[in-house]
This record gives C-alpha cells, structure tokens and sequence, in this order.
C-alpha cells in the first residue's frame, strides 16, 4: 500500500485522473449523473487561531482601545438608624431624685464659659458618663437673665437656652434618653436632670 499523499490543494493531473475514473461510471436507471465540481479543501491560514484544549481556558479577545469597560455599580450604604425621640424622665425616678432615694451619678457645671467651651466639655462629659454606665447626671447652665451681660462680656442665659438644643441634635442624642428642668434643691431651672442612654 502507497503511503498517503499529504492533504493540500489539487494538481492538474489529480483533476484529469479524477475525471477519467468517473468517466466510465454508469448511472442508475431512471437517473442522471451530476458531476460535481471537485472542491479544493480549505486550508487554514497561519494567522488563525487553533482551538484551545479542553484543559486550557478560552483566551478573551482584548477589549478595543477607546471604549470604557462599564464598572459595576457601586452598593447603597446601609441607612443609619435614626436615634428616637427625647423623652422627659418618669415622675417615678424624678420623685426618687428629689428625696435623695436615687443619686445623680456625676455633675457638670458650665458657668462662665462660651458657647463653643461648653459645648464642647457637655459632649465629652456626656460621653465619659455612658462610658462609664451612668444613669442620671446633672448639667449646671446657669439662670441668667435674658439681655443681662455678665462681667466676662459674654451674654447671661445663653447656656440655658442652648443646651437643651444641643440635647436633642444629632450629636449629643444617641447619649441622652431624655431631660428635664431640675428640682429647685437640685438648681430649680438653673440645672437640667439628663438620663444617659445605656451603651451598645
């Protein structure tokens, strides 16, 4: 047996002994012979990319320059849980605090200072009390009298209306539960009773 003639296009003389064999091929009754153009096989450029194996991964065609490849869009930030709303103390534990039942477990006196100064040592205050698990704490502002201006130049009464605002903003909430004007052995409307929010 001739050994098998490597696979590529087809000579003039393989065309001419491929039709002197079919020359003499007789056709079925009731039927006629096609004779079919002899096709050359197609061979495959050098440029062409072979098929990967089965063990190795698809190679990716690389993206074409100039267009941007869309980004992900990015996770919502979980919405922050609002702190509830201020609630004065219960006529109970206020009761207790006057007659000296239940103990106020830390105190802060602002007198004399700014605007800026108090709110600033109130916010640390309140902090080391929930550090430190305190339940009710005093904070002094002093009475002033509205328009009275006090011998540092700064305006009298200031701290008193300030600082119950500053309870109830964003800040200082998640450290108070609830406040309410001091009994008068306590500073009467000078003082304020703060119940400190207990620490997660």
């Amino acid at each position: 047996m001739s050994p098998r003639r490597p696979r590529g296009p087809l000579t003039d003389a393989d065309r001419a002994l491929w039709e002197h064999v079919i020359r003499d091929i007789k056709p079925l009754r009731g039927r006629k012979v096609r004779r079919r153009p002899v096709a050359e096989p197609e061979i495959a450029s050098e440029s062409s990319a072979e098929a990967p194996d089965a063990g190795q991964p698809a190679v990716r065609p690389a993206a074409r320059p100039g267009r941007a490849v869309p980004k992900a869009a990015p996770s919502p930030e979980p919405a922050r849980k609002p702190a509830p709303p201020l609630a004065p103390l219960e006529r109970r534990t206020r009761l207790r605090l006057v007659r000296g039942v239940v103990e106020i477990d830390a105190r802060i006196d602002l007198h004399g200072l700014t605007r800026r100064e108090a709110h600033d040592r109130l916010a640390r205050f309140l902090l080391q009390a929930q550090a430190h698990g305190a339940r009710i704490v005093l904070v002094i502002t002093g009475k002033g009298a509205p328009g009275a201006v006090s011998h540092f130049g700064h305006e009298r009464g200031v701290l008193r209306r300030e600082v119950p605002l500053w309870m109830g903003s964003a800040e200082l909430r998640p450290l108070v539960v609830g406040f309410e004007t001091a009994h008068v052995v306590h500073g009467g409307e000078g003082a304020l009773y703060v119940r400190v929010r207990r620490r997660v």
